[in-house]
């Protein structure tokens, strides 16, 4: 009797340990996620525009010159990412990527000349982005059905929000009593930490390892264009995020100058302001459902890229930091209700079998409307200076979005003759926040 009551307990305890076992393992690659996100936001707001803006004193051009490179480098990293996670899993990528990255993060922080912290930070965006990519591509690889993958990707959506308000915090707390260079000390220590923490991680699903086949990728992605173009509510959706994004592209050139010309303030203010404006989202992304339905709109989209336009013209329009802090707070707000119901419309009026080419459509268009700015910006703050044209994107946004109501009003008229479509408002995604290369 004894021997099968422990028969029994071992049979049970052995099925107990399974989700027990992967609870854990879930919980380490959440905590991986947060952990080097966070040090990765803390070396971008911190370290790597204060080092290019207070210690090697760059100009627009120059500060240009450093966000292309990362941006671009970053893109192809996240490209070559995904082909080797799909071959070798997340956990793999992730581990030798946290390994190659600490001595990438730490050259930065002995950098001496802009051309030499524009060849480190493209060193080191590339491999930011095997990080980044292989942490948030655990869920499938975990997951035993949807309703979990769900689950664990609202985790570490979550986690990586989280990281984009505490790395920077945590950054300005290092320049302000430490030194800069200890920002990039930390960086390497979060990666570290982040490859310990998935050593042990267990994968339910392996990755496939399928022959090569001819494929029809890149017919496939104009077909993507093709729908999202030739759909007036897609196309105007599209256009739409375009113009905020080519708002936040000139932010990435000058605003770590606005604050060392214009606040007159030290590096870590741009650590405490960034947190703010993270925490910001996330209010404004929990606000967005409470709103009225009709804001679930072409129209409602039109008026918060209005909003949007405003509220970076606002962030920028004062040299006072307390008023700086207040504009990053409502700016962050509107962004955080912009960009889930962006996303939320796309998806809504796209055909559920091409929602991934329109979305990489979307995608080209927001890296696109990233950089471009990025030519522009250095020459017209050398003519009309830092904060006008800052200010000046902004309302050129509002602008356009005004401009516009008149054909949102057209499409929700179009939409609404299909009759009512059921909605499920989308969340912020890490991928949502504006400016940090860090995806």
């Amino acid at each position: 009797m004894d021997s099968r009551r422990d028969c029994i307990a071992a049979r049970s305890s052995r099925s107990l340990g399974v989700p027990m076992r992967r609870r854990s393992d879930i919980a380490r690659v959440v905590a991986a996620r947060f952990i080097s996100r966070a040090g990765a936001e803390a070396a971008f707001f911190v370290g790597v525009w204060g080092k290019a803006a207070y210690h090697l004193h760059a100009t627009p051009g120059q500060l240009a010159a450093v966000m292309f490179a990362m941006a671009v480098s970053n893109m192809v990293g996240s490209v070559v990412a995904g082909v080797l996670i799909d071959r070798h899993g997340p956990r793999n990528v992730l581990m030798l990527a946290e390994i190659v990255f600490v001595p990438a993060t730490i050259a930065i922080a002995f950098a001496a000349t802009l051309p030499a912290l524009v060849g480190l930070v493209t060193i080191s965006a590339f491999v930011t982005a095997f990080v980044m990519t292989a942490s948030a591509s655990f869920a499938p690889f975990l997951a035993t059905e949807t309703s979990e993958l769900e689950r664990i990707n609202s985790r570490v959506e979550a986690a990586g929000s989280a990281a984009f308000v505490i790395g920077p915090a945590i950054a300005a707390l290092i320049a302000r009593y430490f030194d800069l260079g200890w920002v990039f000390a930390f960086d390497a220590a979060t990666s570290l930490v982040g490859a310990a923490l998935v050593v042990r991680v267990a994968l339910v699903r392996q990755p496939k390892r399928e022959a090569p086949t001819r494929g029809h990728a890149l017919a496939e992605t104009f077909e993507g264009m093709r729908v999202a173009y030739g759909s007036r509510p897609l196309r105007y959706y599209v256009l739409a995020g375009t113009v905020v994004w080519m708002s936040f592209g000139a932010f990435g050139a000058l605003e770590p100058l606005f604050f060392r010309d214009v606040v007159h303030t030290g590096v870590e203010s741009i650590g405490w302001i960034n947190s703010l404006f993270g925490l910001a989202l996330a209010t404004g992304a929990w606000l967005l459902p409470k709103l009225p339905r009709p804001v679930v709109s072409a129209r409602g989209l039109a008026v918060l890229v209005a909003a949007c336009g405003l509220g970076a013209s606002a962030y920028v329009g004062s040299g006072d930091l307390r008023l700086v802090a207040l504009g990053a707070a409502g700016w962050g707000v509107i962004i955080g209700m912009l960009e889930p119901l962006l996303r939320t419309l796309m998806q809504r009026d796209t055909p559920h079998e091409l929602q991934g080419r329109v979305t990489g459509t979307a995608q080209v268009h927001r890296h696109g409307g990233e950089l471009l700015p990025l030519a522009v910006a250095p020459a017209l703050a050398a003519r009309f200076g830092v904060q006008a044209t800052m200010i000046g994107g902004g309302l050129v946004a509002t602008v356009v979005a005004l401009l516009s109501l008149g054909e949102a009003a057209g499409i929700d008229r179009q939409l609404a003759a299909l009759g009512p479509r059921d909605v499920h408002l989308q969340t912020l995604r890490t991928t949502d926040e504006p400016i940090s290369p860090n995806p």
